[in-house]
């Protein structure tokens, strides 16, 4: 028996002539009669290749390469491979560089750069284009092109080009004419992927407007006409005097993967794989190949020329963008730092009439020092803009999360927690040493939200702000209906089989369900949707839009990334999703909706129409002792965070009586706190079932409103702090790899880093232990205490005007559904249950939204 292995018996081509000039080697193209017309060659030009194929080492009888064509899984439905896995396949094949050159499209540029900082692999930044010919009466057929990135000057030009496409074309198209060419394209090298036609009269326009930056891409795939592809393509490339180069139009990492990119194909094109026909490839050759393999099918000077155009590429995605937020906020007279300090002065006067006292005012001048530092006085300049302009047109909005944590956010009025007050840790939201962007939420009512949206986009044009994206990535139950669509299964059995996975499921359905609902998991094809549902999981599927996060700019954005549109009418977005956002240092403003927003300002409405009574959410009145016995009760339908099952059982156990405590009853029903094993702990504790104790004096400042018991992100964060010696810097890594574990990984290196710590500080191996469990369960959802306090406003808030306005608050209800939990029906059989009459509809006396009438209006 004979076993023949893909590469051995591959045999390279005769090598192309090179001629020399102007002191630059370059490769010429052969004339017909020097194109070989055979791909077989003799075996023994690679006898001395014996570290072909090992991490970082290359054969010196090969020549070098960088691939120059490649699309990522971020093609939607192209490629078939992850960015990190092309990356370690190149490293491993020994390329020079690797070009990403996803289809007029740069939304998984960023993974690439990552992945190309863990392999050390060179990234090159690109795209491939099909350029419309124009008009029926111009004659001209589209072109193919791969346009690369040579400076700076050239990254901005591409995403200029992108833009042009997608903004012209309905969401995930584009459309580019030869027209777009004519505009200068600084900084751009192209590579000319002719057609069959081989026209040199496309070849001699594409001359002219990329003069001695165009090659002919010669891409090879072990067809069976290669031979005479190659001679053609060579003779079009001496014709017209350009150079040549070996590319490999990459759709996928390894050939193994060629099912998982047949199927992606059918998907794309809405048919199934035996329908799909010549529209998929021929084989499995568009994976990254070994060198070996390469080189036995293209001439030496064409792997060369490659990596001579790598060389010309120098533009370093990871260098600064020049990004700069807008500065136009700042009046005559003023500017940046003296306008910030305006505004928070006069805030502070707001905020304390009476006077600030020192520990606030240290705090203020503290964080003015580090925004300072950091230059990003523009950032909280935009974000105070934003609100104001919100509340001069009586629309209620709150800012929440970590900048909840800010002072400066309190004065400027973008939150209403005083983290003085509330002893919150500002290095949740800003820190020295982590040199990332602040990220500040905003919630508006959810009515009214467009209103600002479209104020942001007025403000600072459809150029300088867009909402980033946010990609839709697959999970069980639509991998398993688009696979199974593809392998031609009826819709029936389409539906059955999405019914083996949860809603939210990350996982291919397992054996006994799929027997459960009627199928063999050992059949072929039961095993082949297996196998193809598990490879396209967390792929992927397409780009959407943030819920609101808008990226603004001082300079266009189509500088810095590419701008497209969105499925929802008069929507823009950029083509990079938050984490991309925050991995190349752009600032980003969450303007987000909340629906009980919109029913706390109609309540109030009621509340003074009907009452007389006017109400803001700064005057209710506080701490109020009937609004806390409502809630101990578990009268809480329709309240705000508090109205769930869950939660109306916790109630009546926590027993909220101020503040604080709605606090915690809003955190506490998480995963975090329940995975953790804190809830139980706590309870008892409260309920004086068991003693409260705390592990050292230092850390019963950190753990005593929470009787002992870690219950938010900040008291882990500075139980890092103070028991195991982290910098703030260091707990906020810390934070960060909590919510990442469950995917990524990353929390053991802080194993032994606590566990040191907490023992070189006196605590015990056991206490040090049970605090790591803690921790980890906040993988699952760990809750902050700046979010808690915000939505815990809203909660008293909401509570407050049930308690005292019921029928005002369950007419506010029915007004601003659809939100929360319980539907109309529930919501009028509660007013019922208080006392309250509801009239049926009449076309006689009813309005368009549900209103109060008095008793004896009727």
């Amino acid at each position: 028996m004979v076993r023949v292995s893909g590469n051995d018996h591959e045999a390279k081509q005769p090598r192309l002539r090179v001629i020399e000039g102007g002191g630059e080697r370059m490769p010429a193209a052969c004339s017909a009669a020097d194109a070989p017309s055979s791909t077989q060659a003799s075996p023994d030009h690679f006898a001395a290749a014996p570290t072909e194929g090992k991490p970082g080492k290359r054969s010196p009888t090969l020549p070098p390469y960088a691939e120059l064509h490649c699309l990522s899984d971020f093609s939607f439905g192209r490629g078939a491979s992850s960015a990190g896995e092309l990356f370690e396949r190149a490293q491993q094949q020994g390329y020079t560089a690797l070009a990403i050159t996803d289809e007029c499209s740069l939304a998984g540029i960023v993974r690439a750069l990552e992945a190309s900082r863990i392999t050390g692999l060179k990234l090159i930044v690109g795209s491939e284009f099909i350029i419309d010919g124009g008009t029926p009466d111009t004659g001209n057929a589209p072109l193919k092109l791969v346009l690369l990135v040579e400076d700076r000057t050239g990254y901005s030009a591409l995403c200029r080009l992108i833009t042009r496409g997608r903004r012209r074309s309905e969401k995930g198209e584009y459309r580019l004419t030869r027209a777009d060419l004519d505009d200068s394209l600084p900084g751009l090298l192209a590579l000319w992927i002719p057609d069959a036609r081989l026209s040199r009269e496309d070849g001699a326009w594409l001359q002219q407007r990329f003069a001695g930056r165009l090659w002919v891409s010669v891409e090879l795939h072990r067809g069976p006409d290669d031979a005479q592809g190659l001679h053609d393509l060579l003779a079009l490339a001496a014709g017209l005097g350009l150079p040549a180069v070996a590319s490999g139009d990459v759709h996928m990492h390894v050939r193994g993967r060629r099912a998982l990119q047949d199927t992606m194909t059918a998907i794309r094109l809405r048919t199934t794989l035996a329908q799909a026909g010549r529209r998929l490839f021929p084989n499995g050759e568009r994976h990254l190949r070994t060198r070996r393999a390469l080189a036995a099918i293209h001439p030496r000077a064409l792997l060369e020329e490659s990596v001579r155009i790598a060389e010309r590429c120098l533009f370093d995605l990871g260098e600064p963008l020049g990004y700069e937020y807008p500065r136009e906020l700042v009046p005559e007279g003023h500017d940046i730092v003296s306008w910030l300090r305006q505004l928070v002065e006069d805030g502070i006067r707001v905020r304390w009439p009476e006077g600030i006292d020192t520990t606030a005012r240290a705090l203020v001048e503290k964080e003015l020092a580090l925004i300072r530092r950091k230059g990003y006085e523009p950032y909280f300049l935009t974000v105070h803009d934003i609100v104001r302009y919100a509340r001069s047109q009586d629309i209620l909005c709150q800012g929440r999360g970590s900048a909840a944590n800010s002072v400066v956010c309190y004065v400027l009025g973008v939150t209403a927690i005083d983290p003085a007050r509330m002893d919150l840790l500002f290095e949740r939201f800003l820190s020295e040493e982590r040199d990332e962007p602040p990220d500040i939420d905003i919630d508006f009512e959810h009515e009214r939200r467009e209103e600002v949206i479209q104020y942001i986009y007025a403000r600072y044009g459809r150029e300088r702000a867009a909402i980033a994206a946010t990609v839709i990535r697959y999970r069980a139950r639509s991998a398993i209906r688009d696979v199974a669509r593809a392998l031609g299964l009826p819709e029936d059995q389409v539906a059955q089989l999405s019914r083996t996975v949860g809603a939210w499921s990350s996982d291919a359905p397992a054996g006994e369900r799929l027997r459960e609902h009627g199928f063999d998991p050992g059949s072929p094809l039961m095993r082949r949707l297996h196998v193809l549902v598990a490879q396209l999981l967390g792929k992927p599927r397409h780009l959407s839009q943030h819920v609101g996060g808008f990226v603004i700019s001082e300079h266009p954005l189509h500088t810095l990334v590419p701008v497209e549109n969105a499925a929802m009418e008069d929507r823009t977005i950029i083509q990079w999703d938050k984490d991309d956002l925050d991995t190349m240092k752009l600032l980003k403003v969450d303007v987000l909706a909340l629906g009980m927003l919109t029913c706390i300002r109609k309540a109030l409405q009621l509340v003074e129409r009907h009452r007389g009574l006017h109400y803001t959410t700064a005057t209710i009145p506080s701490e109020d002792p009937d609004t806390y016995a409502m809630i101990q009760r578990g009268d809480v339908i329709g309240v705000f965070q508090i109205e769930s099952r869950a939660q109306m059982a916790m109630l009546p156990r926590l027993k909220p009586e101020t503040f604080y405590d709605l606090v915690i009853e809003v955190a506490i029903v998480r995963p975090g706190p329940i995975q953790g094993g804190m809830v139980h702990p706590y309870l008892r504790r409260r309920q004086k079932q068991e003693a409260v104790d705390y592990p050292s004096k230092t850390l019963e400042d950190v753990l005593r409103r929470t009787l002992g018991v870690p219950l938010f992100q900040e008291q882990v964060m500075k139980i890092a702090m103070v028991a195991a010696g982290y910098t703030p810097g260091q707990a906020d890594q810390l934070r960060r790899d909590m919510a990442a574990w469950k995917r990524h990984g990353g929390l053991e290196k802080h194993r032994e880093a606590l566990l040191g710590g907490m023992a070189g500080n006196g605590y015990t191996a056991e206490f040090a232990e049970r605090i790591f469990e803690q921790i980890k369960g906040f993988g699952d959802y760990g809750f902050p205490e700046s979010h808690a306090a915000s939505f815990a406003l809203l909660t008293y808030s909401s509570s407050w005007i049930k308690c005292h306005h019921p029928e005002a608050f369950a007419c506010a209800l029915l007004n601003s559904l659809p939100m929360g939990f319980y539907q109309p029906p529930q919501i009028v059989d509660d007013a019922r249950r208080h006392g309250i009459a509801v009239r049926p509809v009449d076309v006689r006396f009813s309005e368009w939204d549900c209103t109060l009438e008095a008793e004896d209006s009727l």
